[in-house]
């Protein structure tokens, strides 16, 4: 299952992160659900996009 836009991601996901996460999640899932068609795979993988971009985002701002 792609999402088209930010209002089709699970709550929890659109709870937690600000627009630009969540675009950043959307896009990181849908890619990962194309190449691995798992959805839980899918959602680590997104997750993990998050995460790293998070952490390269507070590196620079230290």
């Amino acid at each position: 299952m792609l999402y088209k836009t930010n209002q089709d991601l699970p709550l929890e996901i659109r709870a937690s992160f600000s627009e630009s996460t969540q675009d950043l999640y959307r896009a990181a899932y849908n890619c990962a659900i194309h190449w691995y068609g798992d959805t839980a795979k899918a959602h680590k993988v997104a997750l993990s996009a998050v995460r790293m971009h998070s952490a390269r985002t507070t590196s620079v701002l230290v």
